[in-house]
């Protein structure tokens, strides 16, 4: 399915859930891992506002992509943020959402508004 490169400039977005292992199968507990490069997949929570609204988002990114000095509630970067659509039959049932990717998070600061520069 097609991806859509999502921009991030003029969102807040801030770390809810701190990174960590993505697993592939809950039974086994087996990790998730890059199609292309076999690295292992973390993924973590964020709150994404833009414009007065907000939504919470798990976003899914490579290992070596996290970066030290995350803290929850503080803001993060998102460099590369992907959203694809997907579907899925399970148990019978007809599933569907949208799965997020970023190349890497890093933290960040606010942005900083008109009002807090005048």
């Amino acid at each position: 399915m097609r991806t859509i490169r999502v921009e991030t400039a003029a969102a807040t977005i801030l770390l809810t859930q701190a990174p960590e292992p993505k697993v592939r199968d809950r039974q086994t507990g087996e990790i998730a891992k890059d199609a292309v490069s076999g690295e292992a997949l973390m993924t973590l929570g964020v709150v994404y506002i833009e414009e007065g609204e907000s939504s919470l988002i798990k976003v899914t990114v490579p290992e070596g992509g996290v970066s030290e000095g995350l803290a929850l509630g503080a803001p993060v970067s998102l460099p590369g943020l992907v959203a694809r659509p997907w579907e899925s039959v399970f148990n019978g049932q007809q599933r569907h959402g949208i799965a997020f990717r970023a190349a890497a998070v890093t933290p960040a600061v606010f942005p900083v508004t008109a009002e807090v520069a005048a």
